[in-house]
């Protein structure tokens, strides 16, 4: 996501993401080492591979946002495998969990903790403990809208030389950009084996949160996030009147947002449509994090909590199946012992 896109347009000097440029003028200033065809130290300019620094007043590259950008749009650099001259790096893909340094696991650290770049959503970096970010050579993020730009700017500084880790939270396969990845190597006429392509998993919110509530998906368990960033809405009703018709625990990522609080409404009535109101459900708000909330309502309430603080983007909320119900403050679903042992 670029807050800059007509200045980086109009300088043709600029690197692109690690593509080699052919300006004579940038030839020349790379004598002092700087990697991924960026601007040398000399120029006062610290980004590597066209990223801009986070305190950078001259906006941002590739696709990143300066610290207090809003602009949604995308820039795609577009560098392919002939514009790099450097042996690959390897990238590597980290889940970190819910949030918190406790739930990462010790292969996510590791490979943090070996990676020379380490390039996220801001959020996600900031989650990252001190003791990993400090190590590596360079940190670089975007906010939130700029996955597309992250990710090519990941791979780019992997294709330049560099051992590079993008990270996300939860895991890399649920909802995130291993994918991605995948596809921008592909459309680069790179291969993942290239760049020993390698996804490190975490523990997914809907897991974190599940053990949060109690035991609730412990059978049948589908997920649908309701954000209509890349799929629109009616698919996404479709999907949910798919699911709620079933005998699934279902799981809700990405509820609420100012934008679109018809979505979340439109969740519930959908729900509500084909489910008891006293269906039992789940919310746990910032699982891991220090502003963490857990709730347990009914399915008839759930809709009127659209307005509270405890459901927003980083809340995950478990809808119980028929079967689901809760006993001493924890969500139960059962798994189906019962129909064959007693106990």
């Amino acid at each position: 996501m670029s807050t800059d896109t007509d200045a980086d347009a109009d300088d043709e000097s600029t690197s692109k993401c690690g593509a080699s440029s052919v300006s004579e003028a940038e030839t020349e200033s790379s004598s002092s080492g700087s990697k991924c065809g960026a601007s040398s130290s000399e120029t006062g300019d610290d980004s590597k591979c066209g990223a801009s620094s986070s305190d950078s007043s001259s906006g941002s590259k590739c696709g990143a946002s300066s610290s207090d950008g809003d602009s949604s749009n995308e820039q795609e650099v577009g560098a392919t495998i002939d514009d790099f001259d450097a042996d690959p790096g390897q990238l590597t893909a980290v889940g970190l969990g819910p949030g918190h340094a406790e739930g990462m696991t010790e292969r996510a650290k590791t490979a943090l903790l070996e990676a020379e770049h380490i390039v996220g959503y801001t959020t996600y970096i900031d989650l990252i403990p001190d003791e990993i970010t400090e190590q590596a050579d360079e940190l670089y993020d975007t906010p939130m809208c700029g996955e597309v730009s992250r990710t090519e700017e990941a791979i780019d500084r992997t294709l330049a030389g560099n051992d590079v880790a993008i990270v996300g939270s939860g895991d890399p396969n649920v909802y995130a950009l291993a994918g991605l990845a995948l596809e921008i190597l592909e459309s680069k006429g790179a291969t993942a084996t290239m760049v020993d392509f390698d996804v490190v998993p975490g523990v997914p919110a809907a897991q974190s949160c599940g053990a949060r509530l109690g035991a609730p998906l412990v059978n049948d368990t589908v997920s649908v996030s309701l954000s209509d960033h890349l799929v629109p809405m009616p698919e996404i009703e479709s999907r949910l009147h798919a699911v709620a018709k079933e005998s699934f625990t279902i799981t809700i990522y990405n509820p609420w947002s100012r934008k679109r609080r018809e979505n979340f409404q439109k969740c519930c009535e959908i729900l509500l449509t084909h489910r008891d109101e006293g269906t039992p459900v789940g919310i746990v708000h910032g699982a891991g994090r220090e502003d963490e909330r857990v709730m347990i309502t009914e399915l008839g309430e759930l809709e009127d909590l659209g307005e509270s603080e405890i459901i927003d983007m980083t809340t995950t909320i478990v809808v119980g199946n028929e079967e689901t119900y809760v006993w001493d403050d924890r969500m139960v679903t059962p798994r189906g012992y019962e129909t064959k042992y007693d106990y």
